[in-house]
């Protein structure tokens, strides 16, 4: 179904995009978080970090795809709001055929540095066995992690955000299942979670075809063939993007090792408080996706105006949760994080880590708007370099400094990340300023023509 959000009341739009949007990744962190809940009610430590561990690297593969995949939905959205229907097929094509060739590569690529991935993390000797188990399984389903992503994509671009609901539904579903008879009866353990998230990934990429096949989209067999100019326009706004979400994960991954070298119970603490984190991300990263969705058809329909008002109403939006969650999790963190885990040492030390991290909730609900703008309007560079800026300015540094000067104690450890947040926040504010009269000049020239 194919949805035109240059239309109508625009909070309505914005409600009606990010709640599917929402429930989506809603599931998504739901059953990413079940494999750690369930792993950590039949054993101990060692596999619940070996979870953690593996499953952040698969995050990270995943978040680049998807970042990848925002130049098909942001160019899809531009020819639906310029109403240019040949351009539209041709970019669906052409992402199938760009994104089954990089699973594939991708595959091959992880499968043969599996083991130094995991060295080069530290990862502690309890649990290197189960991690390895666990990636070898994950890394060997990336082709379907990939065609799920790459539907989802077309989809938001084309104004549906209900079907990828859909998609990650079966999934959810799928892999909450299998997850209980793996690792529970079965004693499967990390490999047991692993298997459950991979056949989960596979049913939801056979719904999607069916789905997809449904909706009658006349595709051409013209339009799988690569054609330059269309592979370029995808990539010029999703690369940037994979690489400041590649380099986000990378400094997660920086920070795990980090944590890594203290225990397994820190390393136990900071992979739970990751997994409860990207569970309070999700309006941020809805109204990320949000963003890019509705002000991408507005710039292809010359409607700049209707682009920066979604942008501030979803600023808005996001800066409320973010006040609500930082405040709440201060009270309840302890509790959150005894439900991974009955080991008193990481559910202290994740309490303490919670509490700060949390408040990046606030700042990543700014800058993630933000991005999802700069990427719509054809600026994604922007949101790369205001996170690399972060990254090395704030992220890394101050989570390894605090590691070393408060040995006993991860809350400074913690406020790295909502330091670096608001890094981000004035570059991004800085860099707005300086494009809205360059964006401005492109429309006039545009409705002039």
């Amino acid at each position: 179904m194919q949805n035109d959000l240059t239309q109508g009341n625009l909070l309505t739009n914005i409600f009606r995009f990010s709640i599917p949007f929402f429930l989506s990744y809603f599931l998504q962190t739901l059953y990413g978080m079940a494999d750690l809940f369930i792993v950590g009610q039949y054993n101990g430590a060692e596999v619940i970090s070996a979870v953690s561990i593996g499953s952040q690297i698969m995050h990270m593969l995943t978040v680049m795809v998807v970042g990848l995949a925002m130049g098909t939905t942001v160019m899809i959205g531009h020819f639906v709001g310029a109403k240019e229907e040949a351009k539209k097929t041709k970019t669906i094509g052409n992402s199938f055929t760009l994104f089954i060739g990089l699973s594939l590569i991708l595959t091959g690529l992880c499968l043969i540095g599996m083991k130094a991935i995991l060295q080069l993390l530290a990862t502690p000797a309890p649990s290197y066995q189960e991690a390895q188990a666990y990636l070898k399984v994950c890394f060997l389903g990336i082709p379907f992690i990939v065609l799920y992503n790459v539907f989802s994509s077309i989809f938001r671009g084309l104004g549906d955000s209900k079907s990828p609901m859909l998609f990650i539904g079966v999934a959810c579903v799928l892999n909450i299942g299998l997850d209980l008879l793996l690792i529970g009866p079965l004693g499967m353990r990390a490999a047991g979670a692993a298997y459950a998230t991979v056949l989960a990934q596979a049913g939801s990429v056979l719904f999607a075809i069916f789905h997809f096949r449904k909706m009658h989209m006349h595709l051409r067999k013209e339009d799988f063939k690569v054609e330059k100019a269309t592979l370029l326009r995808i990539l010029k706004v999703g690369f940037p993007i994979m690489l400041q979400d590649g380099l986000i994960q990378i400094s997660f991954l920086i920070i795990t090792m980090i944590a890594n070298q203290r225990g397994v119970q820190v390393a136990a603490a900071v992979g739970i408080v990751e997994k409860i984190i990207s569970f309070l991300f999700l309006v941020p990263s809805s109204m990320l996706s949000t963003v890019s969705a509705i002000a991408s058809q507005s710039m292809g329909a010359n409607l700049l105006q209707r682009a920066q008002k979604t942008l501030f109403y979803c600023i808005g939006i996001t800066l409320s949760y973010g006040f609500v969650v930082a405040i709440l999790f201060q009270c309840i963190a302890g509790g959150v994080v005894g439900l991974f885990t009955h080991d008193s040492l990481v559910i202290h030390l994740g309490t303490q880590y919670l509490r700060a991290y949390v408040l990046d909730c606030m700042a990543a609900g700014v800058h993630f708007c933000f991005s999802g703008f700069f990427a719509a309007t054809g600026y994604s560079m922007v949101s790369f370099i205001h996170n690399i800026t972060s990254i090395i300015v704030a992220r890394i540094p101050g989570a390894y400094f605090a590691s070393k000067l408060f040995p006993d104690t991860l809350f400074p450890m913690g406020l790295a990340a909502p330091i670096g947040g608001l890094v981000s926040i004035v570059i991004c504010v800085i860099a707005y300023h300086m494009l809205v009269p360059k964006l401005l000049e492109q429309t006039k020239r545009e409705n002039c023509a």
